[in-house]
């Protein structure tokens, strides 16, 4: 396994592999199984895979959690060694931004929605980096997970729109036995906080029970699962949202399916989850 930090570094190890099919996978590191699902879809359908590893300035407010974010580099290596990644690309900011950097990707549809709201400049952000990243590593097929939604539809958009020669995969959210969808800022929660954390996967089963019970009005099941959510302690609303999978704008009801859409914060810990929400009757006809 290469590890390398360097552009440079990067290019020369790309052009000695160009005539195999390359596989990326992007992180921020304080990798868990999620990470690793990605990999591993990677590793079966590429023949060299590329991990980096940035926690990227850009894409964090202000009041946000960069300093705080967690960082364990050994840990990851030890990790994607044993997965049998071909290459790490563990840049420093400095690296990827030159002194003088003014140049940015914005998508401005999808970024102005759910999470784009509350975190201003966010998606700008990760735009930016991934498209830096596409230009670098000249991967065939990238991976996101699906926890990450509205970022995954965000760089698809990116990658029609800018002619990006690459596939984009989302794979199914990984969780723990317990419901709680796998994030490294699940690592900020105290053994109180994760008990009321599970309310996010209380919630889309409360939601997908009311679409089995035919309440497919959006106002009534957000109304539910927002009581559900101020029950817990440590919790606090960023949104819950039904949308359009395709759009993110907000839909009135489900007519065949749509995507509900949470944001909350428990203690200092601002979490995300998401499920697809399927109308009976769309079902009836499948």
């Amino acid at each position: 396994m290469i590890i390398a930090q360097t552009i440079k570094k990067v290019k020369e190890v790309i052009r000695r592999v160009k005539n195999k099919k390359i596989g990326f996978v992007p992180t921020m590191g304080a990798l868990h199984q999620g990470h690793l699902s990605l990999v591993k879809r990677a590793k079966k359908e590429s023949d060299f895979v590329v991990v980096s590893i940035f926690v990227n300035p850009l894409q964090f407010g202000p009041q946000e959690d960069y300093k705080l974010y967690p960082r364990n580099f050994k840990k990851d290596e030890a990790l994607l060694k044993k997965e049998g990644v071909d290459l790490i690309f563990y840049p420093t900011p400095k690296i990827m931004y030159l002194e003088g950097f003014s140049t940015y990707v914005e998508e401005v549809y999808l970024s102005r929605v759910l999470c784009g709201v509350s975190r201003p400049g966010h998606f700008k952000g990760v735009t930016t980096v991934v498209a830096k990243l596409f230009n670098i590593i000249e991967p065939d097929i990238a991976y996101f997970g699906q926890k990450d939604y509205q970022q995954a539809q965000i760089i698809k958009r990116m990658v029609r729109d800018l002619n990006f020669p690459i596939k984009i995969r989302v794979l199914p959210i990984v969780r723990d036995k317990d419901g709680l969808a796998l994030s490294s800022r699940n690592s900020y929660l105290s053994s109180e906080e994760r008990k009321s954390a599970l309310v996010l996967f209380q919630s889309i089963r409360l939601a997908k029970n009311l679409v089995r019970r035919d309440i497919v009005e959006s106002r009534l099941i957000i109304k539910e699962v927002k009581k559900l959510i101020n029950s817990k302690k440590y919790t606090k609303i960023d949104y819950v949202e039904i949308v359009d999978p395709l759009t993110l704008q907000p839909l009135e009801r489900i007519e065949k399916r749509g995507l509900l859409a949470l944001g909350v914060y428990v203690g200092r810990a601002r979490l995300i989850d998401n499920a697809f929400l399927v109308s009976p009757k769309k079902k009836a006809k499948v």
